[in-house]
């Protein structure tokens, strides 16, 4: 087998690992009212993250939930960003009054929520609450 063909099966096989990797990861979408109520009504974890693209530390709350995301025991939860800007009646619904802010469920039980938090271990902790029933 020459270096070429060895090479090239590795990266195959790298390939078909980190695409199940990413299978696993959760993923952050835009808030839709329908997808969250369905969500909660099947009782999943659900993350609301309300924030803004100007807000440094939304953006740095994106970086933390992009490196959590990649945990296999966090990988059901289904995070959805409300934007500051442009949903000020969903931040209402939630009684939410500012960007960077986290409302953790079970279902649709609230578990938790952090207001300005950017430590990894607090978010963690916070996606925690969402898994238990």
């Amino acid at each position: 087998m020459s270096l070429h063909s060895v090479v090239k099966s590795l990266f195959v096989v790298v390939s078909l690992l980190l695409a199940g990797q990413s299978a696993q990861a959760f993923e952050q979408k835009a808030f839709d009212k329908a997808a969250v109520e369905a969500a909660q009504a099947a009782g999943k974890p659900v993350l609301i993250h309300i924030t803004a693209p100007w807000c440094p530390t939304c953006k740095a709350q994106h970086k933390v939930l992009d490196s959590l995301s990649k945990k296999p025991d966090l990988a059901a939860i289904e995070v959805f960003d409300v934007d500051f800007d442009t949903q000020a009646d969903v931040m209402k619904s939630f009684k939410a009054n500012s960007q960077s802010t986290l409302i953790a469920f079970s279902g649709a039980t609230e578990t938790g929520r952090l207001a300005g938090a950017t430590k990894s271990e607090d978010i963690e902790a916070l996606l925690k609450t969402t898994l238990k029933k």
